[in-house]
């Protein structure tokens, strides 16, 4: 029965089983990779001679969720446009995926391979658009970028997801995020172009990282809180450094290069000096925690911070003050860590509320017919303590947001 399927798909649509042909049923799609830019053939089950699946309701493919009640027509909506041609085989008349219901599912269809551009739900589709445009006939912008010119890309990228982190799980954060894999992909397609390594790597060396640092998940490791994994994940690290180190010193004895064998990387090199100084601070703190260098009592920091603020009253020169607000600004952030706050978002937020009422006093200003600068510090303060009052009255719905631009 297959057989006949295939043939008629190749007669009347032209399929070619050697460009990768897959074969699906509907009632297991949840649960199949289909690639939307290779030939499917979707059929019966009864057609593969397979028994019936034993339990219903089989785990979907991580990382292509479909709605709960849209079954396998949301799948293909999802994978092809609604324009896609659908042949059913043994009937005369095509449909499309957007008219296709769930009684055609019931009978053998064949969809076509959609080009590579147009098969955007592929996690293939954006790695070889990256490779399109890099091409001579491509896109004159692409073609000349380097890994140097897209950093400052790839750090916008990362900015712009991590603020929009604070409203969750939206379709802006899905834009958003997919701005960021672009980046990715385009160090990839540059890797591969030089001859040095592809997606295909990418892929493999986070997978292969994650898999190895779960052993709990994956091997027989047993943890039993976050604190045991966090200790444990440390550890992993600290071997996989040693045993980079082990493999640099055998490859240059074995070179006969003069010069020391390689230095063990610290628990703390891997952090990146281009982070943002209150993320890498904290990081770094974490990493140091997890090896059990850490304060036994949250009063120990508390100590420490009016030390360091009494050492940056006493400070005398210009360089002893930048020192001491350093020492200050590290003490205070591992006081973020010891109570669960992420102190990069925390500043972030407390900036954002400042501007905010910072705003409602220039809008205040504006009011009263004055200029910020001159005003006293006492009447500015004044305004301060008005923009506060307003703000919590409108937190707590007892006002109406202020709006700028009826004061203009």
């Amino acid at each position: 029965m297959l057989d006949a399927f295939v043939a008629e798909a190749r007669i009347r649509w032209g399929l070619d089983p050697a460009a990768g042909l897959q074969i699906a049923t509907a009632d297991r799609l949840a649960e199949t990779p289909i690639e939307p830019s290779r030939p499917l053939l979707l059929v019966p089950l009864t057609a593969l001679h397979v028994p019936e699946p034993t339990s219903a309701g089989a785990s979907p493919l991580p990382g292509r969720h479909a709605p709960a009640d849209g079954g396998a027509l949301a799948i293909l909506r999802r994978l092809y446009p609604a324009d896609h041609v659908v042949g059913r085989i043994g009937v005369a008349d095509a449909t499309t995926v957007g008219e296709l219901d769930t009684a055609a599912l019931a009978g053998p269809l064949y969809l076509a391979p959609l080009a590579p551009e147009r098969a955007t739900a592929s996690p293939w589709s954006l790695p070889w658009i990256a490779a399109r445009l890099r091409q001579p006939d491509g896109c004159p912008w692409d073609r000349e970028q380097t890994h140097q010119s897209l950093k400052k890309h790839l750090l916008e990228e990362a900015y712009e997801v991590y603020d929009i982190l604070d409203g969750g799980a939206t379709p802006e954060l899905a834009g958003e995020l997919g701005d960021l894999y672009l980046q990715i992909v385009l160090h990839a397609q540059l890797a591969a172009e030089a001859g040095v390594f592809d997606m295909t790597d990418v892929e493999e060396a986070i997978s292969r990282k994650i898999v190895r640092r779960h052993p709990h998940v994956f091997g027989d490791a047993r943890v039993s809180t976050a604190s045991d994994v966090n200790r444990q994940w440390e550890q992993i690290k600290r071997v996989e450094r040693e045993d980079e180190a082990s493999r640099g010193a055998r490859l240059e004895g074995a070179s006969g290069s003069p010069g020391e064998a390689t230095e063990v990387r610290g628990a703390l090199d891997g952090i990146s000096r281009s982070m943002p100084a209150l993320a890498a601070a904290q990081e770094m703190q974490e990493r140091a925690a997890h090896l059990g260098y850490d304060w036994p009592e949250i009063v120990g920091i508390l100590d420490k911070v009016h030390e360091e603020m009494a050492e940056l009253a006493a400070a005398e020169t210009d360089e002893e003050k930048r020192e001491e607000v350093g020492d200050l600004l590290l003490v205070v952030t591992n006081l973020a860590r010891r109570h669960g706050v992420e102190a990069e978002g925390a500043l972030r937020a407390a900036a954002d509320k400042f501007r905010g009422r910072f705003h409602r006093v220039e809008r205040m200003a504006r009011e009263r017919g004055v200029q910020l600068r001159d005003m006293s510090f006492a009447e500015l303060d004044e305004l301060w303590d008005a923009a506060k009052a307003e703000a919590r009255a409108e937190a707590r719905g007892h006002l109406p947001a202020a709006n700028e631009e009826s004061t203009k």
